[in-house]
């Protein structure tokens, strides 16, 4: 029997923008972060993308999202929609 602490097993939570929504049950965001260079000191902002999985298609270009990290998908897809923060009204 599982007990309740290995059951809340904690998720990397991550927040971003949705850049590309044609792929079927899925969709790319884009997060942004920012970092201190270690030689100039100055602030750099870097961008990753992730492939990420939605089986009921809610999520559209310019959404902002919730993602979470879950077990793999498919090669590139492991990380799945946890809420849709802000809609993007076109």
């Amino acid at each position: 029997m599982a007990t309740k602490a290995a059951e809340t097993v904690k998720k990397r939570l991550l927040s971003g923008t949705v850049v590309s929504d044609k792929m079927n049950k899925s969709f790319v965001v884009s997060i942004e972060s920012s970092k201190r260079h270690p030689v100039t000191n100055k602030i750099v902002k870097t961008h990753k993308k992730y492939k990420v999985h939605d089986a009921k298609d809610e999520a559209h270009i310019g959404d902002i999202v919730e993602i979470y990290e879950g077990r793999p998908v498919s090669k590139e897809k492991f990380m799945y929609l946890h809420k849709i923060v802000n809609k993007n009204i076109k």
